[in-house]
């Protein structure tokens, strides 16, 4: 109500003020006495040429631009399909130029050239029905154009790929990025929302893990059963308020409590090991030059975006929808650094949608290596499986020994 008081307010005092300004102006011309006059010839023609001056500053400036930070500024693609997106941008950027220097020539040098002149009319010409068709149909099938090749690219970047690809899940929260690698088999673990645990962040789907989560959700920190110890418990009075907070939340713990159980029930334990072997990644997502990846997309809260700035990539990561998209990285980051003579340099994932307050820090490094040194660091990683990382082994019991010393 205040903030429409306010513009109420501010409205009402705009017009007065610019009710003054017009009165002021009319009070000033009558003690003028004096007419407003056309501008002078002189005047016309001094204008006229500082448009075209104009003009000829715009184009150098724009020219001089395009050669000292490059004609797009975005430098080199480091992916295949980013070369096939720079393509197409370039396109875009081409048609974008022409239209800019066309249109701009017209409007600046017509300013020159049709300057008013004495003893000259203007031509009144309010219709050119050759002229309508011509600037409305070009303008429509280069748009067209654009817009099915743009169709194409976008098909291309997310169509299924073979066989062939390396698996990647990347998964999504405020604040980070977490790089979950497939393992022998090349396919990903299945997940499930509610087999969030601490030592299951990413929610993957095994015995283990429904076991796991059945015994956080009874005997957890907050679980069932110590929600309704304290509902039983005599000696702690609640107020009503509290009481019925505590009864909803375990009656919504048990209804999952019972999906989980239903979970367990129907699990075919034959998919656990496609989650075991799978590689968790938290720092660095390491990536092998000249293979394509097919990286599938989840959010955890917000929607993030995905966005490999070098590769020319980007996808949505949305809570409850999957997404997915591919590439193969072209250039290592050695490759990279020498390119830019920029020894520091470092390929980056970042969140290209502004997920709260920390979303400046929701980024990862990318490195990109050659494929002997992928190999080796992937073999490196055999031993830090989801499995190994989160449910490992049991110690095999130590023996007793018997201590035989002979005493006398």
């Amino acid at each position: 109500m205040e903030n429409k008081l306010i513009i109420l307010i501010v409205i009402i005092l705009g017009a007065i003020a610019i009710a003054q300004l017009v009165r002021v102006y009319e009070i000033s011309a009558k003690l003028r006495k004096n007419e407003e006059h056309e501008v002078s010839n002189r005047d016309n023609r001094l204008n006229a040429r500082l448009m075209l001056g104009f003009m000829i500053a715009l184009f150098l400036g724009f020219i001089y631009l395009m050669t000292a930070y490059g004609w797009t500024g975005r430098g080199v693609a480091a992916s295949v399909e980013g070369k096939e997106t720079d393509w197409l941008l370039n396109l875009n950027f081409v048609i974008v130029i022409m239209i800019f220097f066309f249109t701009n020539f017209l409007l600046f040098f017509f300013t020159f050239k049709y300057v008013k002149k004495p003893g000259v009319k203007a031509f009144y010409y309010p219709h050119n029905n050759k002229l309508e068709m011509i600037w409305t149909v070009v303008p429509a099938i280069v748009l067209a154009v654009i817009i099915i090749l743009g169709l194409q690219t976008w098909n291309d970047l997310v169509a299924p790929t073979g066989k062939e690809a390396i698996r990647v899940e990347l998964f999504s929260k405020q604040f980070d990025w977490t790089a979950r690698y497939a393992g022998q088999d090349n396919t990903l673990g299945k997940y499930d929302y509610k087999l969030t645990t601490d030592n299951n962040e990413l929610a993957l789907l095994t015995s283990n893990t429904i076991d796991s989560a059945l015994n956080n959700m009874l005997n957890g920190s907050n679980g069932n059963r110590l929600i309704q110890k304290l509902l039983n418990n005599r000696d702690t009075i609640f107020n009503d308020s509290t009481s019925n907070a505590l009864r909803a939340d375990l009656s919504r713990k048990e209804r999952l409590y019972r999906l989980l159980a239903q979970m367990k029930a129907n699990h075919n334990k034959k998919l656990d090991a496609s989650a075991w072997d799978d590689i968790i990644q938290k720092d660095t997502l390491v990536l092998c030059k000249g293979q394509q990846y097919e990286i599938s997309l989840r959010a955890k809260d917000v929607i993030h975006s995905a966005f490999f700035t070098h590769m020319r990539a980007q996808m949505n990561a949305v809570p409850g929808m999957p997404t997915r998209l591919k590439f193969t990285p072209s250039m290592t980051t050695e490759e990279m650094r020498k390119s830019k003579n920029n020894p520091a340099f470092n390929y980056t994932l970042m969140c290209n949608k502004i997920c709260g307050g920390a979303h400046y820090k929701m980024k990862m490094i990318v490195v990109v290596k050659e494929k002997a040194a992928y190999n080796a660091w992937m073999a490196s990683k055999k031993k830090e499986t989801f499995k190994d990382k989160y449910f490992p082994a049991p110690a095999a019991p130590v023996a007793a020994v018997m201590d035989t010393t002979m005493t006398n």
